[in-house]
């Protein structure tokens, strides 16, 4: 448990940056060198190098050397983690608001009146029988 949540904590560490995400959306049209994943974010080298490297380090990104360029790909096992994890509450969410849909889908039961409801609406009829000192 201690190991998986480990994993979970760097894949979910790592995809809090947008930058990080965009960088994983530009891998999900296939292999990109570092040059051409930090054209379109506007970044020096070594920043979008510092990037992904946090990615790898997180295992969502693996890296292959063919002479002088590195080539990044996706890693898919740590988002299926992740997305394992999440759908424990989606299907715990998902229990919770259909439950909620049934309970308000359903006719609500006939109010019952207090004490103090019954008596709020009594209360002028008593006026008008009895009287009063000034009348």
């Amino acid at each position: 448990m201690v190991k998986c949540s480990a994993t979970l904590d760097s894949t979910f560490g790592a995809l809090a940056d947008p930058t990080r995400r965009a960088i994983l959306a530009s891998l999900m049209l296939g292999e990109a060198s570092m040059s051409d994943l930090a054209g379109p974010h506007r970044m020096s080298l070594p920043a979008v190098m510092k990037h992904v490297r946090v990615l790898q380090q997180a295992g969502l990104v693996s890296q292959k050397k063919i002479g002088r360029t590195r080539f990044c790909q996706l890693a898919p096992a740590p988002l299926k983690q992740a997305e394992d994890w999440i759908a424990q509450y989606r299907r715990f969410w998902e229990g919770a608001f259909d439950s909620l849909e049934r309970f308000l889908s359903q006719d609500p039961p006939p109010e019952k009146q207090t004490e103090q409801q019954k008596e709020k609406q009594s209360w002028p009829h008593r006026n008008r029988s009895r009287k009063t000192r000034f009348s």
